[in-house]
């Protein structure tokens, strides 16, 4: 009798239990083959889910605001916001990671009393002439579960930067039914020590502490 491949009978009629077995473990190899290459396939276009790249957002300037609080020689608070800022967010919900780049126009800050804003926007405070912007930028996200709970990132302002976190008081994201996109947001705050940026008018009559709440919104792109 003709043997092909080593063992598998070339005629059945003269080794039908070769011939099974070899049936056998071609149909076994295959679907070994057909398995692996299932397995490869969902390891490959799961890898592209998990380690997509992040989308990024922009800053809806109808629903973001930063806005500053500093009590007044201990007794009411003042309270403040800078009218033009900008920014871009970044965010991988899956990996969990994000960034995030903001930028203020300090001589748009409005405390709604014209001689209070130009006192601030002067020397003894802001300084806006000579540092025209501050800026937050930030490559770590905190995440609780599935919701952001905190940025760490550096504050640049009055030309000194610090590195200070965001707490997020609330974060979430929705599906806007008018702008038909993805929108991302919360209301973030930190408290800062304006000595720290060479800010020290009025110490210690003038509190040291001013709290930056941030309520941002951002529109997939």
């Amino acid at each position: 009798p003709r043997v092909w491949a080593g063992w598998v009978p070339a005629e059945p009629a003269v080794f039908p239990c070769m011939w099974a077995h070899a049936t056998q473990f071609r149909r076994y190899d295959m679907k070994r083959t057909v398995n692996a290459s299932v397995v490869v396939f969902a390891v490959l276009t799961g890898f592209g889910v998990a380690h997509a790249a992040p989308a990024t957002y922009a800053f809806d300037p109808t629903h973001t605001f930063v806005t500053f609080e500093a009590k007044h020689f201990g007794t009411s608070t003042n309270r403040g916001r800078f009218d033009k800022k900008s920014g871009t967010v970044t965010l991988d919900k899956v990996a969990k990671t994000g960034s995030v780049d903001i930028t203020l126009d300090m001589a748009s800050i409005n405390t709604g009393t014209a001689n209070f804003d130009g006192h601030l926007k002067g020397k003894n405070f802001f300084n806006a002439e000579a540092f025209p912007q501050a800026t937050f930028k930030s490559s770590r996200f905190i995440f609780n579960g599935d919701k952001v709970s905190a940025v760490v990132g550096d504050l640049t302002l009055l030309g000194k930067t610090h590195t200070v976190t965001l707490s997020a008081n609330n974060f979430g994201c929705y599906d806007n039914p008018m702008l038909k996109r993805e929108v991302c947001g919360g209301d973030f705050e930190t408290t800062i020590q304006r000595e720290k940026f060479g800010m020290t008018y009025g110490l210690p009559f003038i509190p040291n502490d001013v709290k930056l709440v941030i309520q941002v919104e951002a529109v997939k792109q």
